[in-house]
């Protein structure tokens, strides 16, 4: 099969020696204007010349690293974090490589940056913020010629797709056109954690409306102005965007995030099995998820199948919480049946019992209530602190996206069930975290072992510095997103999800946990993605959905040498069709 071109704007190639150059098809001002050909000052005077750049630019050259020290400084100015965001934003609307090189340089600081906390205010505050188009927007305005739309995209061999219908972002609901600011940061985090070139991202807005009036109303906001559809009409739509991105790239995988609980469970079960695509709120948050409880049993010096688990919150991420926790218990050679009667899941209304009305995607976890006669409780079903209670609770998760819901009566009951109890508050962003850390290890007496999902600084108590483990999806999605790419995966499956949270616990365990960390520093994401990523290829082959046929045994040396990393190449003037 030959070889896609990159894009019908420029494309790269090698010559005879194997050395790699990008051949562009403009020049002058426009070659400026596109960001991922633009090197700005880093042009060559021959190049300068060649490209019809000559008194474009600056007389000074300037190397990449020239140029990342001179836009960090900037950066570092930015008086605010949404400064900060708007800053990386021009950036990389003006100079993509820089942007990446100066990402990678800088991962620790700039990740809260690009991605969360700070991109819960970019999402609330897009339309004000616009300042450049990126990605793809579908909407009621333009599905019915989907496939035209995407001959729009100037990228023409996309593998890496994020798409969202922007209904339940983060932990700050229906968010309209404005939740595009989730896949453009998700699509950082594949290029510089996981290692997937920028050359073959797409970020997507599925706009089907929104339930907010204010938006509507709102005379600058940039989506379209209509409820939202449902039923039938919402996955016709979806259907048109999933056929045509398949028929132009039958490779691409589908990254699924913040749809609503109710559709992010339908849509993966509607599509897992006709390409690979995953749900990185159920699955990515399920396997970061069991990969931070897996290190910290290792910490204590305990197995998965010791514990019995509690999971506030019953949307996307607790039932993927679950789910992966299940597993997990499966794989440790427990019966399915067995397992889950070890996870107890709450919604707004308590314990998931089988006696009452419940969506469908909750009914796997629902427990008999007559398996709860000899608990003591008040009311139609346990609460959260009658469950820890009565269940002798040792593992205590949140999704619930209520702040403070982990108050000293909940926390001390969890003391009391175990020396060290092992509580994540995992709800995103920072504001919505169901316990702030401190207080955690205040009421535990500095024994609990706690990871949070937003970035928390350490907790200083008796002397002792408390990391604080980010349990982010970012130590996930971009693993498995590449390993599926690099695999041809045709379907993404459940043991390779598991086998990235795995690869993740292994890891951390490997290097980390001996210095009381559960997951590693994101500073490490890159090695992180790397041992996810060849884990994940290598469970595709053994689950026969691998369709690439030439990956050598040293599967994490052909990982390693397609992981992509931001440089510049020479340039050569070229001619389409010549």
């Amino acid at each position: 099969m030959p070889r896609k071109r990159v894009s019908r704007l420029f494309d790269l190639k090698e010559d005879e020696h194997g050395r790699k150059y990008m051949e562009v098809y403009l020049d002058g001002i426009a070659l400026l204007r596109l960001v991922l050909s633009n090197k700005g000052t880093a042009f060559s005077y021959e190049e300068r010349f060649a490209l019809r750049l000559d008194g474009l630019l600056p007389p000074q050259y300037n190397t990449l690293e020239q140029q990342i020290d001179r836009v960090y400084e900037g950066f570092r100015q930015a008086p605010t974090d949404i400064d900060k965001y708007q800053y990386l934003r021009a950036v990389q609307e003006r100079q993509e490589i820089l942007f990446y090189a100066l990402l990678e340089k800088h991962l620790d600081e700039m990740l809260p940056i690009v991605y969360t906390p700070t991109v819960g205010a970019a999402v609330q505050q897009f339309s004000a913020l616009y300042q450049n188009p990126r990605g793809l927007s579908f909407s009621p305005l333009n599905i019915d010629r989907a496939a035209n739309t995407l001959e729009c995209y100037p990228m023409e061999d996309v593998r890496m797709i994020v798409a969202t219908d922007s209904s339940a972002i983060l932990g700050i609901g229906d968010q309209g056109y404005g939740g595009l600011a989730i896949p453009i940061g998700k699509m950082a985090l594949y290029t510089v954690a996981g290692g997937v070139s920028p050359f073959h991202t797409m970020p997507v807005a599925l706009d089907v409306g929104t339930e907010r009036m204010d938006l509507i109303n709102d005379p600058n906001y940039l989506g379209v102005r209509q409820k939202r559809l449902r039923g039938e009409d919402y996955y016709k739509f979806l259907d048109c965007f999933v056929d045509a991105v398949w028929s132009r790239w039958p490779d691409a995988v589908i990254q699924w995030e913040d749809l609503s609980k109710r559709a992010a469970f339908e849509v993966l079960e509607r599509y897992r099995d006709r390409g690979p695509s995953f749900n990185d709120d159920i699955q990515g948050t399920g396997a970061v998820a069991l990969a931070g409880i897996l290190a910290a049993c290792h910490l204590r010096n305990e197995k998965l199948t010791d514990e019995t688990f509690v999971i506030h919150g019953a949307g996307a991420g607790g039932i993927g919480v679950a789910w992966a926790i299940r597993e997990g218990l499966v794989r440790a050679g427990m019966t399915r049946e067995d397992a889950t009667k070890r996870v107890f899941v709450l919604d707004s209304r308590g314990l998931l019992l089988q006696n009452r009305d419940m969506e469908d995607y909750k009914k796997m976890f629902a427990h008999d209530p007559a398996s709860f006669s000899d608990w003591d409780f008040e009311g139609d079903a346990p609460d959260l602190l009658e469950t820890i209670r009565n269940a002798k609770a040792t593992v205590l998760l949140g999704l619930s996206g209520r702040p403070d819901a982990f108050d000293e009566a909940i926390v001390k009951q969890m003391a009391d069930n175990h020396k060290w109890p092992i509580i994540f508050p995992q709800a995103n962003p920072t504001s919505a975290a169901e316990a702030k850390p401190v207080y955690i290890f205040k009421w535990t007496d500095g024994q609990a072992i706690v990871a949070t999902g937003s970035p928390f600084e350490p907790v200083m108590m008796g002397g002792v510095t408390h990391p604080i483990g980010q349990g982010n999806n970012a130590f996930i999605f971009p693993g498995l997103g590449f390993g599926a790419i690099l695999s041809d995966a045709k379907k993404i499956t459940d043991d390779m999800v598991l086998e990235a949270a795995q690869a993740l616990a292994d890891y951390t365990i490997d290097k980390y946990v001996d210095g009381g960390l559960i997951y590693p520093p994101v500073s490490d994401l890159q090695e992180t993605s790397i041992r996810v990523a060849t884990r994940v290829v290598r469970q595709a082959i053994e689950d026969g959905v691998a369709r690439r046929d030439n990956i050598p045994e040293d599967v994490e040396s052909f990982v390693r040498d397609r992981f992509w990393h931001p440089s510049y190449l020479p340039f050569v003037r070229g001619h389409l069709g010549g």
